[in-house]
């Protein structure tokens, strides 16, 4: 599960396609959902992860809830086995069933990703590409895909579908060049969420027995 979790986070990369570029509708698409998200100031979204292994023929389903502070490098993510949080500055990497949490720094370099950056990832690094509209029941969702810029990069695509009426990611497939697949599907959304502040630390002393491995 940890591998799962560290994908959200961990560098992308791709095989360079040739004909991929920033497209003008692409920009105006994604200018639109940057900018109802910034609008938030905590988000709270719960999600299902379906992990598509190729390489030994097996699939996964995993729950999480994720929490981000729309404009601040502060999130966590809540799944079974494991929660991973950040205040900005410190990574705290709780695995439950071990009672460990690892404490490292954050990587605020503009390659790596993490969640507080899902919402605007396309701002730095990316070439995207609208591919069109495709329509799921009564709704109308808009594809565009990102190919990151650096050919030394694992990943060769993120493929974003989002709703068109309500301008947010509804669905995000990472595909990685072993030819696994790495689906985060939102479930529900809730803008500006109630949560409080400590939301976004680890204090040890509410976890009796846990183990704290500082990593820094």
């Amino acid at each position: 599960m940890k591998k799962m979790i560290v994908l959200l986070m961990a560098t992308v990369g791709f095989i360079q396609v040739s004909n991929a570029q920033k497209d003008a509708k692409a920009k105006v698409i994604l200018n639109e959902v940057s900018k109802k998200y910034r609008s938030y100031n905590i988000v709270k979204a719960d999600f299902t992860l379906l992990i598509d292994d190729q390489q030994s023929n097996l699939k996964d389903t995993q729950q999480g809830t994720l929490y981000v502070k729309a404009n601040a490098n502060k999130y966590k993510i809540s799944m079974t086995g494991q929660d991973i949080i950040s205040d900005g500055k410190t990574l705290w990497t709780y695995l439950k069933e071990e009672k460990e949490v690892q404490v490292t720094n954050v990587n605020n370099n503009d390659e790596a990703l993490n969640p507080a950056k899902i919402f605007t990832i396309y701002e730095k690094g990316f070439k995207y590409l609208y591919t069109g509209d495709k329509k799921i029941g009564t709704k109308v969702y808009q594809i565009i895909d990102l190919t990151p810029i650096d050919i030394n990069r694992s990943y060769f695509k993120i493929r974003l579908s989002i709703d068109r009426a309500a301008k947010q990611i509804a669905n995000a497939v990472i595909f990685e060049k072993s030819g696994n697949k790495y689906t985060y599907t939102v479930k529900s959304f809730v803008p500006n969420a109630k949560v409080s502040e400590s939301t976004f630390t680890f204090d040890a002393k509410k976890y009796p027995g846990v183990e704290v491995v500082d990593l820094r």
